[in-house]
């Protein structure tokens, strides 16, 4: 017998800072269901709003709050739209669950920082909305992120086939999902976000489509070498990073002049590739499954090249699952959502470090 409908909007705006990712989904029964799905770009000035926010600046609080503003006025239409094109009304949604734009996420400090006005997008759409769900986790000695993991678990996870889900949005992640063993997971370094940024300086384009350009060049040993250097790599899980550490000042102090253009972006695919693969070697032995969602699961050249590093795992994306990689995580925010609501804890204190699980989420009544 199906159950009343548990509707919930998902929002999700990332480290790729190219736009927002909204769905309607139906949470009354244990996998959800998708009913609408919407994306709404980011035009340049906010992107370059946005991405200038991430560095100390002149009048940045001001700057900060005006720009959270804007996010949840486009958050807010975005919504509208959603809920129009699926013939809902906002009376039927339970929950908002917005990710916001994460402009500084400094764990080793203690805070996150992911902007969007929640109060606002309340205020603009007549719906509950949960927020802010890393902070939570951080207050309780974790990284607050990643959070997927614990909706992979309660949605990929199968009895008899040990899965690994990679998630390459601007940084990439993992979930492990062993059967018969407990879920981890940790961000493996950057996906997207500097071969996007290397693609716009150089081609004026805001992504590699399908990883052509990056299949043009040939990988830089010695760069990849000092790539590879990096300290966050032999980290030990639970770890976490964004563009704090990974922008492109950290890929020109890497540089030694004179690169084909073309040659950088093969070195970093292979970046992102090999971070990947190592991470899943070195916590995910046994794995037969890889699936991967997000962005850069339309890459085809980064696939082809995990299949490589990755003999013997079958390497898929989620939707072979039924899934949609590119909505999945705004799908796991408003699962968050519903967790906040119920008050169930919501973290994995194995895949971010707290010291105990955790109801997540600031809640702004409608």
């Amino acid at each position: 017998m199906r159950h009343s409908p548990e509707l919930y909007v998902g929002l999700m705006s990332g480290t790729s800072l190219d736009g927002i990712d909204a769905v309607l989904a139906d949470l009354s029964e244990a996998q959800p269901r998708l009913l609408a799905r919407r994306y709404a770009p980011f035009d340049d000035a906010l992107k370059n709003d946005l991405l200038a926010l991430h560095q100390p600046g002149h009048n940045e609080l001001h700057r900060t709050q005006l720009a959270g503003n804007q996010l949840a006025r486009l958050y807010a239409s975005t919504v509208n739209a959603l809920l129009a094109a699926a013939s809902s009304s906002s009376t039927k949604i339970k929950a908002i669950g917005c990710h916001g734009q994460t402009i500084r996420h400094r764990p080793e400090h203690g805070y996150t920082l992911q902007i969007g006005n929640a109060a606002l997008l309340a205020e603009l759409t007549g719906i509950t909305v949960v927020s802010d769900f890393r902070s939570r986790d951080i207050a309780a000695g974790g990284q607050g992120a990643p959070l997927v993991p614990a909706f992979h678990d309660k949605v990929l996870r199968h009895p008899g086939s040990h899965r690994v889900i990679v998630n390459i949005g601007g940084i990439s992640n993992l979930t492990n999902l062993p059967p018969n063993a407990a879920t981890s997971g940790f961000d493996c370094g950057p996906g997207n976000l500097l071969m996007d940024a290397w693609c716009m300086q150089h081609l004026g384009k805001p992504y590699d489509d399908c990883g052509i350009w990056a299949g043009s060049g040939k990988v830089l040993p010695a760069l990849l070498e000092r790539m590879l250097a990096e300290p966050f790599f032999a980290l030990l899980p639970p770890k976490s990073s964004g563009r704090d550490l990974f922008d492109i000042a950290w890929l020109q102090g890497r540089l030694r002049g004179g690169e084909l253009a073309e040659d950088v972006q093969a070195t970093l695919l292979e970046l992102t590739c090999r971070t990947i693969a190592q991470a899943i070697r070195q916590y995910c032995a046994g794995a037969t499954e890889i699936y991967l969602c997000g962005g850069g699961a339309h890459n085809q050249t980064l696939h082809r090249r995990l299949t490589a590093l990755l003999p013997g795992s079958g390497v898929q994306t989620t939707d072979f699952l039924g899934v949609d990689g590119d909505y999945l995580e705004a799908i796991a925010f408003a699962w968050l959502a519903q967790q906040a609501l119920q008050g169930k804890p919501a973290n994995i204190p194995a895949v971010t470090g707290a010291r105990h699980p955790c109801i997540l989420g600031a809640i702004y009544p409608a």
